[in-house]
């Protein structure tokens, strides 16, 4: 799985984009967006994704569920 961004309750605050370790994350059209192509969950780096540890909005990066669960590679 990846992580997404509900982009209605995104502030833009921009603090999410620094901490992710993929660079999976960026602004489009004055809001935050995940990759999910890159995102990784954070696993391999953190314990927590580190988008949800530094988002102020609670329930803005949640799991996108249309994606697969990420297999780090062997």
């Amino acid at each position: 799985m990846s992580y997404k961004i509900i982009s209605s309750q995104c502030t833009a605050c921009s603090a999410c984009e620094p901490e992710c370790p993929n660079v999976a994350i960026y602004e489009k059209d004055g809001t935050f967006v995940i990759n999910s192509k890159k995102c990784t969950e954070c696993i391999g780096y953190f314990d927590d994704a580190q988008c949800v540890a530094v988002c102020p909005v609670d329930n803005t990066c949640v799991i996108d569920n249309s994606y697969p669960r990420y297999q780090a590679q062997a």
